[in-house]
């Protein structure tokens, strides 16, 4: 494969085709239908597939058909099958979605969520990072090989609407579409990134997730909080024992062991790598609040905490009045979401089950506990890189990046990856992305990092022609 032909081509798309439709993408205000109830009848979904699918129908990708697929009451997908320029009969399958998460306030001075700016090599707005540049870098990968001379197997490109609020409709479409997906090979998700912007991140783990809404109820209505206070006990008081019993408040340290697991060592070096590759990033990153500080010193401890460790993070709550409503009542109940990240190997459904058991049994003063909204997920561990891939990447590290490619262990979960995982069990993952630190994904002044997303596309278009070609002298 030529690869000057290779930068040159994907830059072009990049520079030509891609940022303008891509702006446009990011005038749609495609919210995710956890945020959206009414997105069916909206229709922005609808139109944000409508919208990628014209730009691809205009690809020079002789005998590519491109679908929208969507069952019913579900939400819609779009498709893309490219076949394959190698004699080979296995599938890539090329991973992101096209909805987003919610606008929010606070975006900067002449920023809006659904309104595309470019400055200083960035384009600003919600879904340009998070995920909607994935589909547009899949199809330039593919074109870039094929302009350049390389060659590549079969091509299937997936663009889901509901990732952003947990892929509940993925596991449907998976059963749809296996018998036409074929034997998949690889697995390529561009939706994720890493620490820096120099290099290419491989994310090898992701946390599993556990939640549940917990409501401690101790008076049917609220009572004078001079006439009932030492009388009634503080539904406060109580849910504050009972997260003792699920957290260490003066370390973090959570306490239900069915969360925790023994970190594997070559995940353990990885992430010793990759801090020693952008020291500081971890904490230099976080807009503290004057005065905090971090929950240790030694970056690759804290790196751990947030790849291969359970966190609990209270994020949300009932039965507090608003401070300048607040009178002098005794609450009849207070209700808090609690949600615990997971380790990538943790059982989910045993750790939920603990929770449970830690909430309900021997409760202070015989209050009532209801706990609501129960919800839990697997993570997802990846397998060990296949040599081909291995030495693909450190082949991109030196003529893409000019810098070794690294991994991170990431907080946050992609529920795709543990489908595709259990569906193709041998198959190799490639979870990468332009993301960085700083590019405010599910939060004002989103951006994605163009001359990245550029280099991070002519990464996989090497990944592409190396699949294809495994096995086989070079």
């Amino acid at each position: 494969m030529d690869r000057s032909a290779l930068t040159r081509t994907v830059r072009g798309l990049w520079d030509d085709d891609i940022l303008p439709s891509l702006s446009a993408l990011v005038a749609v205000p495609a919210i995710s239908p956890i945020f959206d109830p009414a997105w069916a009848s909206h229709g922005h979904l609808a139109a944000a597939v409508e919208h990628v699918r014209a730009w691809l129908a205009d690809r020079d990708l002789p005998g590519t058909t491109v679908e929208v697929v969507q069952l019913p009451d579900r939400t819609p997908l779009l498709l893309v099958d490219v076949p394959g320029t190698a004699p080979t009969s296995d599938t890539v399958l090329l991973y992101g979605h096209l909805d987003k998460q919610p606008p929010v306030g606070g975006w900067g001075e002449g920023l809006g969520p659904w309104t595309p700016v470019v400055r200083d090599g960035r384009l600003y707005g919600r879904g340009a990072a998070d995920d909607g540049y994935s589909g547009y870098a899949a199809i330039a990968a593919i074109e870039g090989v094929r302009r350049a001379g390389g060659t590549h197997s079969r091509c299937v490109v997936l663009l889901e609407t509901g990732e952003e609020s947990g892929s509940p409709d993925l596991p449907a479409y998976l059963d749809h579409l296996r018998p036409r997906l074929g034997d998949v090979s690889l697995v390529v998700c561009l939706d994720s990134g890493g620490n820096d912007y120099d290099r290419m991140w491989l994310t090898t783990s992701l946390r599993g997730l556990a939640q549940v809404t917990m409501t401690v109820r101790v008076l049917e209505s609220g009572l004078h909080s001079g006439m009932a206070s030492g009388i009634v006990p503080s539904s406060f008081r109580i849910a504050r024992q009972l997260l003792d019993r699920l957290e260490d408040s003066a370390t973090g340290e959570v306490l239900v062991r069915e969360m925790h697991v023994d970190i594997p060592e070559h995940r353990v070096a990885e992430v010793r790598d990759a801090v020693a590759s952008t020291p500081g990033v971890l904490v230099g990153s976080v807009p503290w609040a004057a005065g905090t500080q971090p929950m240790g010193e030694d970056e690759v401890e804290l790196a751990l905490n947030a790849g291969w460790r359970p966190t609990l993070s209270v994020t949300g709550a009932s039965g507090l009045p608003e401070p300048d409503d607040a009178g002098n009542v005794l609450r009849p109940f207070t209700t808090l979401v609690l949600s615990f990240r997971l380790p990538p190997t943790a059982d989910s459904k045993a750790a939920i089950e603990a929770v449970r058991r830690a909430l309900t049994t021997d409760v202070p003063y015989g209050a009532a506990v209801e706990l609501s909204r129960v919800e839990f997920a697997d993570g997802w561990n990846a397998p060990e890189l296949a040599p081909w891939l291995r030495e693909t990447l450190d082949r991109v590290g030196k003529e893409v990046f000019d810098a070794p490619w690294r991994t991170v262990a990431l907080g946050g979960s992609i529920p795709f990856m543990g489908l595709l995982h259990e569906a193709y069990p041998r198959a190799q993952f490639l979870v990468t992305g332009a993301v960085g630190p700083d590019s405010n994904c599910h939060v004002p002044d989103e951006w994605l990092h163009l001359a990245h997303a550029a280099r991070i596309t002519e990464a996989v278009a090497v990944v592409l022609d190396a699949h294809a070609h495994r096995g086989v002298e070079r």
